[in-house]
């Protein structure tokens, strides 16, 4: 019944429940281009074009022969290249000599048909005539118009006025403020914030706007922490972590976009790799026997291309590609340079007897020495990749952040830089100014996001409208990321989590921390019998409670913390560290500190309990309390309030045990957790820094185990059926239903009033408002607020950055 409500809710203000779910997409490369070069490329490729047909392009496959189409996008049973195929009359049957096509091929090709007959980008079977410029680049801008002097307007006016196209309408303050906020740090402008900008009459307001997100370093680094995490594919947990085929770098990446490190610095240092940031060129050793395409140095020939160039070598890694000019030569030369023993050549799996040499894809700026070692080759190799003449390094860069802010790249897809950008002044303006700014991330943000060009309408589509012979016309509204989402979800709630699982330091800065904490337990046998527990103890005076306190706790196997007569945390899990904000359960005069704890197995086995208290007061002194000898410890078992009875309990000192077992798993965490215990700002958690769950993974977060540069912008089947009816994020709403019907609203009117201009940055229209009141009633319970909050959260109007 209450989700029918809301259903009618949003029926009445013409939203569906559920969007089309979009078809499974079809790997044209390798699944489609063999067909047609093998079966048809004979008569129609090239420069044959049998009956007027040429399968060269899309386009001309599309225009059909002199019987007309032969492709219908999306009507496989309307394609008379199906009918051909299928047919068994000699006269008609295509192709019309050799063997048929298999029913496996034929599949393949009702497949791709009903799919839209999707096409690489810049795909020909002819030999291509365009091929990238490898220099950068400078061009000349054209006269500004209109006081339009970013050279981002100035090079896309052009293009409106060669091609006579109108330029788009400028979106109000509201609809900037929302899209600006979700595309450089990937949250919602709080609807306080939101008013002082509306009532701000300065002219530069959003240039300021635009530089105030983007010195927000924190907010700035969790939200792109995603985009760089899903193209170096790295996660906090999944294939490889467990066993050591596979290492993070979220360290070291997380200080690199806090810090904004210069770009070419950035590659380099992944390139050439500190053990820090080692994890990128180590790629997944995985498991058991994989083919000749996988082993670690294709993977870093592969990650390289991709990453940095935006160049597909996958295919390459096989065979010569199908797609583009880039051979298995030159992808196992790339692999070369990583790889520590001689690498031969697989193609197609199989070993060719060809030795690898070292090589680079552009031997004109360079090349490798192959009687190197490797720290030196890897050193040369990240030297050429960042070559002040390697312009097309800086744009790929530029692309996928255009891609990323306007919906659209210069170059569609964005790893395909050897196809033909629909701008190529732009994409190479755009690549210098990044290199004229020494590699600033930002001021490449910062240029884009002060553009007219952004600042426009979005483009409207038409259904059943491609790519193909694509022209700008606007940016393109963006589906919300799944971290975008549920950010958005915990800011109008508050119900961020308070933990999180990335090993990263939330601050700005050299942050170096050494815990002062051992690892502890009470004396007895050693290693303690299965089941063995103990209470701890220790107590400390304080002058007045801290500004700031919190602590990092982790015990072998089990333990629970009191606080002064309150229990405030239990665990289970040995392997991590909980982070416990403390100033809620402090005071003013003595604190008592009761921990129990309890090994865990089925045999006597190592145990050990680790706690450390760090806080800052309001003047800036510190302090802090840490598990050490000094503690006390009893077989006594505390009341559910952390209370023993005042005598009759026997307390003797601890003993400090040996962190061998624990050191490596958990000493990241337990620095990382007490540096943010001081910390003066604590931001929410993002979810940016968790690891991935069913309900992101539906949302369309990756696994990370492929690098992933873009992530789908339809909706799945699985997608629209979680947004509406999936378990995890009903529970996450109800949550929030609860905490908002909880807070001392004015009115039902004001609780209206604030959700919208939080989600959707304006106020509610007079039918909403109506709408709203006859679910809220006079006295809003917390089932009615989750009505409105699921009516509000399935508008395509939250869930798109337009």
């Amino acid at each position: 019944m209450r989700r029918l409500r809301i259903a009618l809710l949003l029926a009445t203000t013409g939203v569906a429940l559920l969007p089309e779910a979009a078809p499974v997409p079809v790997d044209f490369a390798h699944d489609i281009v063999p067909i047609l070069r093998q079966r048809c490329g004979e008569c129609h490729t090239g420069d044959k074009k049998k009956g007027g047909l040429s399968f060269n392009t899309r386009e001309s496959l599309l225009k059909g022969g002199e019987n007309g189409a032969v492709v219908v996008p999306g009507k496989p049973a309307d394609s008379k290249l199906l009918v051909a195929v299928l047919s068994k009359d000699p006269d008609a049957q295509m192709p019309p000599k050799g063997p048929r096509l298999t029913a496996d091929e034929t599949s393949k090709l009702n497949s791709w048909i009903a799919a839209g007959a999707p096409w690489t980008e810049g795909f020909s079977f002819r030999k291509p005539s365009y091929e990238p410029p490898l220099k950068p680049r400078r061009p000349k801008l054209a006269l500004a118009h209109g006081g339009r002097t970013n050279l981002v307007d100035r090079i896309v006016d052009a293009q409106f006025a060669r091609l006579h196209q109108p330029r788009p309408a400028p979106i109000d303050d509201a609809q900037f403020a929302r899209r600006v906020h979700l595309d450089l740090v990937g949250l919602l402008p709080q609807p306080d914030a939101l008013a002082a900008f509306l009532s701000d009459h300065k002219p530069d307001k959003r240039a300021r706007l635009i530089e105030k997100l983007l010195t927000n370093d924190v907010a700035y680094t969790e939200h792109w922490l995603s985009f760089w995490n899903d193209l170096l594919r790295n996660d906090y947990a999944g294939t490889g972590y467990i066993d050591g085929g596979r290492k993070q770098i979220s360290a070291w990446l997380y200080r690199a976009l806090i810090e904004n490190k210069p770009y070419d610095q950035f590659a380099r240092e992944l390139i050439a790799p500190s053990a820090d940031s080692e994890g990128f060129s180590r790629g997944i050793q995985w498991r058991g026997a994989v083919s000749a395409g996988q082993v670690v140095p294709v993977q870093f020939a592969q990650s390289v291309g991709q990453t940095f160039l935006g160049i597909n070598l996958k295919c390459a890694s096989c065979h010569d590609s199908f797609i583009d000019r880039w051979t298995l030569q030159d992808s196992y030369g790339l692999a070369a340079v990583y790889s520590e023993t001689p690498l031969e050549l697989h193609r197609c799996d199989k070993p060719t007897g060809k030795m690898a040499t070292p090589g680079w894809l552009f031997p004109e700026l360079g090349n490798i020495e192959a009687n190197q070692p490797r720290p030196e080759r890897l050193k040369k190799l990240s030297q050429l990749l960042t070559h002040p003449e390697n312009g097309r390094f800086a744009r790929t860069l530029v692309n996928r952040f255009w891609h990323r802010l306007m919906g659209h790249g210069i170059v569609h897809p964005t790893d395909a830089m050897q196809t033909e950008p629909w701008n190529a002044d732009l994409l190479d303006a755009l690549a210098v100014h990044l290199a004229d700014n020494h590699y600033n991330l930002k001021a490449t943000l910062s240029l884009i996001a002060n553009s007219a060009a952004y600042q426009s309408r979005s483009e409207v589509r038409k259904p059943g409208d491609d790519d193909h012979g694509f022209h700008y016309s606007g940016p393109r509204a963006k589906r919300l990321s799944a971290e975008e989402f549920l950010d958005g979800l915990w800011q109008i709630t508050d119900t961020a989590p308070e933990r999180f699982d990335a090993p990263v330091v939330r601050a700005r800065g050299d942050r170096t921390f050494h815990p002062q904490g051992r690892w502890i337990w009470s004396r007895g046998a050693s290693p303690p019998p299965a089941g063995d527990a103990a209470t701890f103890r220790a107590t400390v005076l304080l002058a007045s409670v801290p500004r700031n306190a919190g602590a990092a706790i982790t015990a072998d196997n089990a333990y629970t913390l009191y606080v002064n007569g309150k229990k405030v945390k239990s665990d289970d899990a040995w392997e991590t560290v909980e982070s416990i904000d403390l100033v809620p359960h402090l005071h003013t005069g003595t604190n008592e500190f009761v921990i129990t704890a309890r090994n865990g197995g089925e045999a006597p086995n190592p145990a050990g309990l680790f706690f450390e208290a760090r806080w800052r007061f309001t003047d800036g002194r510190t302090g802090g309390l840490a598990t050490g000898p000094d503690w006390l410890a009893t077989h006594a078992k505390p009341d559910g309030q952390g209370h023993l009875p005042e005598s009759g309990v026997s307390w003797e000192p601890v003993v400090v045990v040996d962190d061998t077992a624990w050191r490596d798993s958990t000493a990241g965490g337990i620095s990382a957790t007490l540096i943010q215990a001081t910390l003066a700002e604590r931001p929410m958690v993002r979810t940016a820094l968790l690891k991935s769950d069913l309900l992101q993974r539906t949302l369309g977060r990756p696994n990370r185990e492929q690098i992933v540069s873009v992530r789908p912008d339809e909706l799945s089947t699985l997608e629209a059926m979680d947004l509406s009816n999936g378990p995890l994020l009903a529970a996450r709403v109800h949550e929030g239903a609860k905490k908002l019907a909880a807070r001392s609203w004015k009115s039902p009117d004001a609780l209206v009033d604030w959700l919208y201009r939080a989600a959707l940055a304006r106020p509610p229209g007079r039918p909403e408002l109506e709408l709203a009141r006859g679910t809220l009633g006079v006295t809003p319970s917390t089932d009615a607020v989750e009505d409105l909050l699921w009516s509000v959260l399935l508008l395509p109007e939250f869930q798109l950055i337009r």
